[in-house]
């Protein structure tokens, strides 16, 4: 069989196992096994446990569950409703500050947690209902959190961010660094959309009002109640500390003083150490969710990862990967167009799949081109990672989207997509800005890191 045949056949059978709904780790492991079995040595039958082994085997892999296990403490404790109160507090004269500090909320929980579905859950539950309640409409509520939430993936810790630089053999310093002006960027533009979103509607409600007459009910959003500087200092303790994590890890991580992996460590041991003292949260019956939860999502996660690598082994022994990527430079496309070509193949596959799924599905055949042609590997990283996120919030998977139609079951599917539109577009516009100006990406690890020759 000629390899254009054996990889449409690949493809093809990788399809039909997907829309079957067979869990995603099963079905790219039993892909890889029966490809496996039909057209390689038999005994290469005999070494898949040692090569899904061989390629788990990896340091950096080592701070995803740890990673995870910071996530869920602080995702599972009151942390998130009180880092949502206090910036509402402070936020709250802002024209739309209800909607960004829900984004910034966002931000900051992503930034700890590093994953997208735990910030919308711990964000949204205490924000989708408060912004209801005062007038937003149930899209755009559910819509800024949705948004907010990819930001999981692309703020520091992002575990897509390690699993590419990983599959892309690149420094998962510099990575992490170039996903914080982009992340800073998409703040921006959402936060901008939250304010043009709430001034369009707080206008239409005063619309309503007035033509309602005397003794109409005013619309919520036209609530005019203002924080004491009282009340916004007594929410500021509950979430200093974790600030203070966050900056910890940080410096810990980019000051050289450790390793990804030891700076997982750490991080997980300090959110521990903070929400036993800051919410005295420490028996083992309390402690006993953040456990489950660590343990239930980094199985599920590191046995896809390691289906996948199994899968891109397979695909490479068969030159699948290889030739396609042969194919692609013989197209002799230009630069940019390839660029285009490529993230197309990423949207679509964001269809279907999850960012970990794509990453290592996708690295062995799109980064020799795209290396060849000149582009960064650590910039195209951030870019791919900003497509992704567009995956999490468009159908037909659109995770995030299920995650806030779980928290708030009584808003239709169908407003929920509605409201996540715009911010598609706005990281559409993120991308261009990226091609743009690259420096937005490359020039704080530049700066932090050095030139790279």
């Amino acid at each position: 069989m000629s390899i254009l045949s054996l990889g449409l056949s690949f493809g093809a059978v990788t399809l039909a196992v997907m829309f079957s709904g067979m869990p995603i780790a099963f079905g790219l492991g039993a892909v890889a096994v029966s490809f496996m079995y039909f057209f390689m040595p038999g005994s290469a039958l005999d070494t898949v446990t040692q090569n899904v082994y061989e390629e788990m085997a990896s340091i950096t892999l080592l701070s995803i569950p740890l990673f995870i296990l910071k996530g869920a403490a602080i995702g599972k404790s009151p942390a998130g409703k009180d880092l949502y109160s206090a910036m509402h507090a402070w936020m709250n004269k802002i024209p739309g500050g209800l909607g960004i500090a829900n984004v910034f909320a966002c931000a900051l929980f992503a930034a700890m947690s590093g994953s997208s579905p735990a910030t919308c859950s711990a964000i949204g539950s205490a924000g989708i209902p408060e912004m209801r309640m005062r007038g937003y409409s149930p899209g755009f509520a559910a819509g800024i959190i949705a948004a907010g939430g990819t930001l999981g993936i692309l703020l520091p810790p992002s575990i897509t961010m390690i699993l590419y630089a990983v599959a892309a053999e690149q420094s998962l310093g510099r990575l992490f660094l170039a996903g914080i002006g982009p992340g800073m960027l998409l703040v921006a533009l959402f936060s901008a959309y939250a304010v043009y979103r709430y001034r369009k509607e707080h206008a239409s409600a005063l619309v309503a009002y007035a033509s309602a007459g005397p003794g109409s009910v005013k619309s919520a959003m036209l609530d005019d109640h203002v924080f004491t500087l009282a009340e916004k200092v007594e929410m500021l303790p509950r979430v200093l500390p974790f600030v203070i994590l966050l900056i910890g890890v940080m410096v810990a991580l980019y000051g050289g003083y450790a390793t990804p992996s030891e700076t997982a460590g750490l991080g997980g041991i300090m959110a521990l150490v903070l929400i036993a003292v800051v919410y005295g949260i420490w028996r083992p019956g309390q402690l006993q969710p953040i456990l489950s939860s660590t343990i239930k999502e980094s199985s599920m996660l590191m046995f896809i990862i390691g289906m996948s690598l199994l899968y891109s082994y397979v695909m490479s022994s068969l030159h699948i990967s290889q030739s396609a990527a042969e194919g692609v430079v013989a197209m002799a496309l230009p630069k940019w167009m390839l660029l285009a070509v490529i993230l197309c193949m990423v949207i679509v596959l964001g269809f279907f799949l999850p960012p970990v799924s794509i990453i290592l599905m996708t690295a062995p055949i799109i980064l020799p081109p795209l290396k060849a042609a000149g582009f960064d590997l650590i910039w195209f990283g951030v870019v791919m990672t900003i497509v992704m996120e567009m995956g999490l919030i468009h159908p037909p998977v659109g995770l995030n989207i299920f995650v806030i139609k779980n928290i708030a079951p009584d808003i239709p599917l169908k407003d929920v997509i509605w409201g996540v539109m715009p911010f598609l577009g706005l990281m559409f516009l993120a991308i261009l800005l990226m091609c743009l100006i690259p420096g937005i990406a490359t020039g704080l690890p530049d700066l932090v890191m050095g030139v790279p020759k």
